[in-house]
């Protein structure tokens, strides 16, 4: 949840390629309540001699934020951002939620898409880029039978400067639209996922809302603030006729994450999920 300098204990130079995607990481808690992941963010969050992406955060007040959320916000709700295939339950319990949200606290809400197309191809290439491909390599010939098949797909590639330069052009693309879209609003809601939970063994449902789609569709909303590095928050939305949970992604502008947790929080008091399970885990 939110802007969350890297977390120095998940590096481990012992094994290439673990966790280090220096510049699209933004590790934060998973929690059952807001007030619980402000409080492991008050912990987490602010600088580390050993992250040199790590900053000061001293301007967050993350044990109170939770309980200020300003005056008239303005939200803007994507449900698809033009180009997303989303499942058509996902999409009816995320506008469901919003719709009720943003009534409850007297926000003005507009239906609207940031404007960049899909940068998928940029966050693959990026993946790649920052990962040790000399390390994983001698992995995949050691253990390559043990690895899924889209990872060793990745390692057999043979990548180009261009690919990597592109992808980080489009990262600076993406980057430039968001900033200047939430310069007209205060926050942006999407689904956090396009698809309810899918079964294990997949790597990702290839056809949502009739739509042939990459395997790796359904994490379309949250790979661009990767990108850009603003602070977001899933919290959970409603659920499926058939029990699963569906979550609604709460983005906020550069660096504001006190706002992300008010708003959080708010929707929390509203549409309560501490004391709901879905059916199947009872």
């Amino acid at each position: 949840m939110g802007r969350v300098p890297l977390w120095p204990g998940c590096r481990d130079e012992r094994y290439p390629g673990v966790s280090s995607w220096e510049s699209l990481e933004h590790i934060g808690p998973m929690t059952r309540s807001v007030r619980d992941a402000a409080l492991m963010m008050s912990l987490m969050a602010g600088p580390d001699m050993r992250d040199r992406h790590s900053i000061p955060c001293s301007d967050v007040d993350w044990l109170g934020a939770p309980h200020h959320l300003p005056g008239k916000l303005r939200i803007a709700f994507s449900a698809d951002f033009g180009y997303v295939a989303v499942d058509p339950e996902v999409r009816a319990v995320v506008s469901a939620a919003v719709q009720r949200f943003a009534a409850e606290i007297g926000a003005e809400l507009e239906l609207a898409d940031p404007g960049f197309p899909d940068p998928s191809a940029a966050f693959g290439a990026l993946v790649a880029m920052e990962s040790d491909l000399t390390g994983m390599r001698r992995m995949l010939a050691e253990q390559g039978s043990e690895m899924s098949p889209h990872l060793v797909a990745m390692l057999q590639r043979d990548w180009r400067a261009e690919n990597f330069t592109d992808a980080i052009t489009t990262r600076k693309a993406v980057s430039n639209c968001l900033w200047r879209f939430m310069q007209r609003f205060d926050l942006l809601i999407t689904p956090t996922l396009a698809v309810p939970p899918f079964p294990l063994g997949m790597q990702g449902p290839e056809i949502i809302d009739g739509r042939m789609v990459r395997s790796d569709h359904w994490l379309s909303f949250c790979y661009p603030f990767n990108f850009t590095g603003q602070p977001a928050a899933s919290v959970p939305a409603g659920f499926t006729a058939s029990g699963l949970p569906v979550g609604l992604q709460i983005v906020g502008r550069h660096l504001d994450d006190a706002l992300v947790l008010a708003a959080s929080a708010a929707f929390e008091r509203i549409q309560p999920w501490n004391h709901l399970q879905p059916g199947i885990a009872q």
